[in-house]
């Protein structure tokens, strides 16, 4: 049998299978009652108020917390068992060191610069990389939705990153905002800082314009750089919502998991391989051009 002939086979298989659910179970209607933006609804778990400012703990909470452990326990334990015949991990690791060093920093900066800086640098990827990935693997933090375990009302199992709650990569861009600034005037000095935002050969009356566009992309970065980790992360998410079983349940038709189901698991495997490491590594790019351009005599 020819690969066309099997393909065509398979296809109209899956067709049947839909249509046969569609018989089987029909059509429930539409449920209102389905909210799938609750899924990213942060409830509190621990209420901890001091006036107006909310510090209660909740779900982003616990994967911040979880990241950072992660990061910080990972790096400890590698360090401890480095070996001069590396075994798989050691050697994955490895190459993680460098591209975070060779690639990402030190292809970005001069080499005082990125000697500096590679450890900031270097955390920031880690830990992105590992937020993005913990938000890949269903935990039981959906309170809002519970199951009985042995008498014990258990919150579902659910997907969630902290790098798609706006707050976090927010935060972490303004860190790495403020810090590229202060290195810039530390380096440079406030008034040369601010002249090497000109173009060389720049000079009269063309050099305001473009100064004050130079100001205003400085401000755009806050939002580019923080809003493009966010979206990829929470549209990533959305996306495996509803392919995995939010249409399902959303239009009341079980058939339409037929079809979703098998989408849904080609989105799981391409975030989690590629887009999980592809955002740390965009953030931490950028972070590294960021700072080899403010402590440069000219962009």
């Amino acid at each position: 049998m020819r690969t066309r002939t099997k393909l065509l086979l398979a296809l109209v298989s899956w067709i049947a299978l839909g249509i046969l659910f569609g018989a089987i179970f029909g059509n429930a209607g539409r449920n209102n009652a389905f909210q799938p933006q609750n899924e990213f609804k942060l409830d509190p778990w621990v209420k901890i108020k001091l006036g107006s400012l909310d510090l209660s703990i909740n779900k982003a909470v616990l994967y911040i917390v979880l990241a950072a452990t992660a990061t910080s326990w990972t790096m400890v334990w590698i360090s401890r068992r480095m070996q001069a015949r590396p075994n798989r991990v050691q050697t994955a690791v490895e190459a993680a060191y460098i591209l975070m060093r060779d690639n990402i920093t030190f292809g970005n900066m001069d080499r005082r610069m990125a000697t500096k800086w590679f450890p900031f640098i270097g955390t920031l990827f880690l830990f992105i990389w590992f937020s993005n990935i913990i938000g890949y693997f269903p935990l039981p933090v959906n309170t809002q939705e519970k199951f009985d375990l042995f008498g014990v009302h258990v919150p579902a199992f659910a997907i969630y990153a902290a790098t798609a709650n706006l707050s976090i990569p927010l935060v972490l861009t303004l860190m790495v905002w403020f810090s590229y600034h202060i290195e810039g005037i530390r380096t440079q000095g406030f008034v040369p800082y601010l002249r090497s935002w000109i173009p060389a050969g720049v000079q009269g009356f063309a050099a305001v314009p473009i100064f004050v566009i130079e100001v205003i992309s400085h401000f755009v970065r806050i939002i580019s750089l923080s809003v493009r980790l966010f979206a990829n992360l929470l549209a990533g998410h959305l996306l495996i919502l509803f392919m995995a079983g939010g249409l399902v349940v959303l239009l009341g038709l079980a058939a339409i998991g037929v079809f979703t189901l098998p989408v849904a698991v080609a989105f799981y495997a391409f975030e989690v391989v590629l887009i999980a490491t592809l955002q740390a590594f965009i953030f931490a790019t950028l972070a590294a051009i960021y700072f080899g351009g403010a402590t440069a005599a000219h962009h």
